[in-house]
């Protein structure tokens, strides 16, 4: 058994031979069988591919929680300054049940009943907090155009030279991303690199400063590299 202080236990845990067979058993046939699919039907390679699927998975994941983190922040500071201004209320998404749609407003209830569940007080922090990316993600929607948009939202991100489509579109690739990542489906098919790079964009969108931090801690071009390299006749 590997030591819980062993500096190489990423690379042991991801190197330690098993089977496909061990895998099934371990997480089930049908967990396999894209991985089957996707190499026609080679055991070996599938084992390969259901392992470096979790490590890109977890690349995607450090850059992707750091982007929903930042474009939350971005967009409440907004709407916080909003209602603050035009409603004297820091509890903006109450200040803003008109202009919510019914699906957004019954996400704020029940993230208003999971903060207060366990006695806590309700602040504007810890109910964003328990607002999920497709709650930010429908925010950006053609909805609110000429509403929450333009009236703050839009200030949320001074580095976009574009219109508020050009910015739904990346991050609704992302809401489908962690979606995916979040249910621990397969990723391997999809354009890994590209995506990584759509979650640096709406992060410079925000805030070029934030983005170059964030990217200097990206490992998700490595992991590609890496497997790029092990193929066979690199």
């Amino acid at each position: 058994m590997v030591s819980r202080g062993d500096r190489g236990l990423r690379t042991k845990v991801y190197t330690m031979p098993t089977t496909v067979s061990e895998l099934e058993r371990w997480f089930s046939e049908e967990r396999l069988v894209p991985y089957r699919a996707a190499c026609d039907g080679a055991s070996g390679k599938a084992v390969d591919l259901y392992g470096w699927n979790a490590v890109v998975s977890a690349a995607l994941w450090r850059t992707l929680g750091h982007v929903e983190i930042l474009l939350r922040q971005a967009m409440h500071r907004e709407l916080l300054a909003w209602s603050r201004n035009h409603r004297g209320d820091d509890r903006w998404y109450i200040a803003c049940g008109d202009y919510l749609t019914a699906r957004a407003r019954s996400d704020v209830c029940r993230a208003r009943r999971r903060v207060t569940k366990f006695g806590k007080p309700e602040t504007p922090g810890r109910v964003v907090a328990e607002l999920n990316l497709g709650f930010w993600r429908y925010l950006l929607a053609s909805h609110y155009e000429r509403t929450l948009w333009l009236s703050c939202l839009r200030r949320a991100f001074p580095h976009l030279h574009g219109l508020r489509k050009h910015l739904e579109r990346p991050v609704a690739d992302l809401h489908r991303l962690r979606n995916r990542l979040a249910h621990h489906e397969p990723i391997h098919h999809l354009p890994i690199e590209e995506l990584s790079q759509k979650a640096l964009l709406v992060a410079g969108w925000i805030d070029p400063a934030a983005r170059d931090w964030i990217y200097a801690g990206d490992t998700v071009r490595q992991v590609i590299n890496r497997r790029l390299r092990a193929a066979p006749g690199s």
